[in-house]
């Protein structure tokens, strides 16, 4: 029976498991399984494999940055990205690396774009931003990082932001897991006073179909979108690679 799977810590909130349960029995996989794979410390990914005969696995958070160490391979794309959430398990137990949230966001993104669309704030500095970084840096869209810890030159904490510097962001992308279900009432602390008619913001959750973000943006005006389309789409180009 192949099995596939998800590595993350906590999978309270996945998606995953549900989705692939379902194709696989609607596109007539009837052998074929999906599990979640809850582990606390990548060191027990290997055993994790290799006790669940995995021969493929989707990677969430915290470890789409630590887990590249733990790979034999990794492609081109993943290595600029630097971030995995795709894995392909060899029948010698050997690890390759893919990024495939870049196609999810980049297909769900470009058909929202407006022409003034032209700067963006991305809020965090994990694996998802920097799917999201890499993919605005091809579209030439210029943007900042708002993260707790600034480390670089186009970090910028967010008790720096004013509501001058959000107006001047007409596109806001949520990458951190603020306002995930079951902490539903949380939001990144961004000055909302900012936001208008002709800002787009986008949440990578999708647990819940709108989160506090989106709705602070909705209530001011802004187009909204949540991270479902994305990880359709991730998901399916990960099957993709699964099915070579």
């Amino acid at each position: 029976m192949p099995v596939y799977g998800l590595i993350g810590y906590p999978l309270s909130h996945s998606f995953s498991k549900s989705y692939f349960t379902a194709k696989f029995k609607r596109e007539g996989f009837v052998d074929y399984n999906y599990i979640n794979c809850e582990i606390e410390n990548l060191n027990e990914l290997k055993s994790i494999i290799q006790v669940e005969k995995l021969i493929g696995f989707n990677v969430t958070i915290p470890y789409k940055i630590a887990i590249i160490p733990f790979l034999d391979s990794i492609t081109e794309q993943a290595e600029k990205i630097a971030s995995v959430n795709t894995v392909v398990v060899d029948k010698q137990f050997k690890l390759k690396g893919y990024n495939t949230d870049y196609i999810g966001f980049k297909e769900t993104l470009k058909p929202l774009l407006k022409p003034y669309h032209t700067h963006a704030f991305i809020l965090g500095n994990g694996g998802a931003a920097k799917t999201v970084a890499f993919v605005l840096d091809e579209l030439n869209i210029e943007f900042k990082i708002i993260t707790r810890n600034p480390v670089a030159a186009n970090h910028f904490s967010y008790d720096q932001l004013t509501v001058l510097d959000v107006r001047n962001a007409p596109l806001i992308i949520n990458c951190t897991p603020v306002g995930m279900y079951p902490e539903i009432n949380r939001f990144p602390n961004i000055p909302y006073d900012g936001i208008e008619k002709f800002h787009l913001l986008i949440d990578l959750i999708y647990n819940p179909i709108e989160s506090s973000f989106l709705r602070n943006g909705r209530e001011r005006g802004a187009m909204t979108m949540n991270g479902y389309s994305m990880l359709i789409r991730q998901a399916e180009e990960a099957w993709k690679i699964w099915r070579k």
